[in-house]
């Protein structure tokens, strides 16, 4: 099974392009920062990585300023048939607000 989730802060947004049968695509920069405790002990995580939206998603993720805190669903593929370099493609996604407030897109 490929489903991957990550909570990240949106850093890298491109303007939203369209395939030749007319569906939105998105490509996004993302930033991950957290702790993990791994083989017992605390393991520190930050790093950046790529990713694309299609669709309603695209559209939605669009509109979103940068900083954002996102909370992503998806998956990983590889960015071309051949390529050894994973992108996360998105399928669902929360941002949080200051104050709290979350928008489910």
């Amino acid at each position: 099974m490929n489903q991957f989730r990550l909570q990240a802060t949106l850093n890298q947004l491109s303007a939203v392009r369209y395939t030749p049968v007319g569906i939105p695509v998105l490509e996004l920069g993302l930033h991950h920062q957290s702790e993990v405790i791994e083989a017992n002990l605390a393991r520190q995580l930050q790093f950046t990585m790529d990713a694309i939206a299609l669709g309603e998603v695209a559209l939605q993720l669009a509109d979103l300023p940068l900083g954002s805190e996102l909370a992503l669903q998806g998956f990983m593929a590889p960015r071309r048939k051949d390529s050894s370099f994973l992108v996360f493609h998105i399928q669902q996604a929360q941002a949080y607000y200051a104050g709290g407030a979350t928008v489910v897109v």
